[in-house]
């Protein structure tokens, strides 16, 4: 069973729940961006949690089935041919499945019953964008293997919950606070989603936090969500694909839960942090 990359989308990649435990090493856990919608989709299709899927950003994506197999579509709102999204559908030979532009949220996920079966390489599947890790990103023409189905799926059906216009995001403070004149202005500021946003970090315009201090920071290790603060003041928060050490102070760590709600911010939208308790 294999199918059919017809065309890619905008930006394609495999994932499955990355490969922690090698930060020693400089390599980062990479993995599904949205961690609920990948595994809802897995679910709907009877794989295991962690089998690799396809994360699409912002649609276009087009397969072609060799064999009959059952998909599933998940996370950002987009049009989705034949069946639609957040329930398992047949694909027969032949069949394609299309997906739209999506009209919320960033990333969908398209889970196949028996996985992507591509070499791992670290024990992941993962494509780690900044540490060119893994497959990688799907072109026009590829043949994507799929493993061997397991148990057929019992939900028939499991919508997630709207994606939110303008998000709040709940931080515990950053190991390096007090390098910030106010840093309770985080909690206070409007922060829209830069252009210039990718798997590796979230850039945000908006007001700019001032530093008390100006020297150099020594490069310490990071986690995803850490909010980075550059020269500029304005804020990076870093995701799936981010490195495993930075140069500039954190000032707050995004909660683990909220990096789903963080990876479906589309550039131009708005968000607020909170803090966590």
């Amino acid at each position: 069973m294999k199918l059919e990359v017809v065309r890619p989308g905008f930006t394609t990649t495999v994932q499955d729940l990355g490969r922690p435990g090698h930060a020693a090493l400089g390599v980062g856990r990479s993995g599904a961006a949205d961690r609920g919608s990948f595994r809802l989709a897995n679910r709907l299709v009877g794989n295991p949690p962690g089998a690799a899927a396809l994360e699409v950003t912002l649609g276009g994506l087009v397969l072609r089935a060799s064999a009959v197999t059952t998909v599933a579509v998940t996370g950002a709102l987009c049009p989705v041919s034949p069946g639609g999204m957040n329930a398992p559908m047949t694909l027969w030979p032949g069949d394609e499945l299309v997906l739209g532009t999506a009209s919320a949220g960033l990333r969908c996920y398209v889970a196949v019953r028996g996985g992507i079966d591509v070499p791992p390489v670290l024990g992941s599947r993962s494509t780690d964008t900044l540490g060119k890790l893994g497959p990688p990103p799907l072109a026009a023409g590829m043949l994507l293997p799929v493993g061997t189905p397991g148990a057929f799926p019992a939900a028939d059906l499991a919508p997630r919950a709207a994606l939110p216009d303008a998000p709040v995001l709940r931080v515990t403070p950053g190991p390096r606070r007090d390098w910030f004149a106010s840093p309770d202005d985080l909690l206070s500021a409007v922060y829209t989603v830069s252009p210039d946003s990718d798997r590796v970090g979230i850039r945000l315009t908006g007001p700019a936090l001032e530093r008390v201090r100006h020297d150099e920071l020594p490069s310490e290790a990071c986690v995803p969500g850490s909010l980075q603060v550059p020269p500029s003041g304005r804020p990076i928060l870093f995701h799936a694909d981010h490195p495993t050490t930075g140069g500039y102070p954190v000032i707050a760590v995004v909660e683990e839960d909220d990096l789903d709600v963080a990876a479906q911010l589309r550039p131009g939208q708005t968000l607020r942090f909170r803090p966590a308790s």
